[in-house]
C-alpha cells in the first residue's frame, strides 16, 4: 500500500536515429505517486470506520450505528450503507438492531491504522506543532504515509526520547 513497495514503472523507449541505431531511453512513469494516493483514498472510509469502532467498543462498550453518526457527524443512513460494504468486505459484522462488531481482519487493519495514527501524532507534535493541529493533520496524513517514511519517524521519535 505504500509507495515504498513500489520500485516504479519503467517505459522503455526506442529511437531510431538515421534509421542505423537503436537508442533505448529509461523513463520512469508519473503515475506511480498519483496511483498510490488513489489507492490509499479508496481505503481511508474503511480504516476511519474500523478505528472509530475500535475507540467506540473501547470508551461505550460497544458500538452501534448511530454511536458512528454522530462520531463521524453524518446521518444514520450514510453509517449503514458504510457499515454494510465493511461488512461486505469482512472487516465488520453487523445484524440489524445489534451492535457493529470488528471481525479478525478489521480488528487487525483497526489496530494498524491506530500505530499509525499515533507515530504520525507523536512525529507531528515532536517538530512542534501544537496539539490541537497535529491531532487535525494526523488524521489525514495517517492514510498516506508509507512504511519506510514510518519506520523514519519511529526511528526519529525513539532518538528524541
Amino acid at each position: 500500500m505504500a509507495t515504498d513497495d513500489v520500485k516504479g514503472i519503467i517505459l522503455d523507449i526506442a529511437n531510431f536515429l538515421g534509421g542505423r541505431h537503436l537508442v533505448v531511453k529509461k523513463v520512469k512513469a508519473r503515475s506511480v505517486p498519483f496511483s498510490q494516493t488513489r489507492a490509499r483514498h479508496a481505503n481511508e472510509t474503511a480504516e476511519d470506520y474500523v478505528e472509530a469502532v475500535m475507540e467506540l467498543i473501547a470508551e461505550l462498550g460497544e458500538c452501534r450505528v448511530l454511536d458512528l453518526a454522530r462520531y463521524f457527524n453524518v446521518s444514520h443512513v450514510t453509517v449503514s450503507r458504510i457499515v454494510k460494504r465493511l461488512h461486505d468486505e469482512n472487516l465488520l459484522h453487523t445484524m440489524p438492531y445489534k451492535p457493529v462488531e470488528l471481525t479478525v481482519e478489521g480488528l487487525k487493519l483497526a489496530k494498524r491504522v491506530k500505530d499509525r495514527h499515533l507515530v504520525v501524532l507523536a512525529f507531528l507534535m515532536e517538530l512542534g506543532v501544537d496539539k490541537t493541529n497535529a491531532e487535525i493533520d494526523s488524521e489525514g496524513i495517517e492514510h498516506h504515509v508509507g512504511s519506510k517514511t514510518l519506520a523514519a519517524m519511529k526511528k526519529f521519535l525513539k532518538k528524541q526520547s
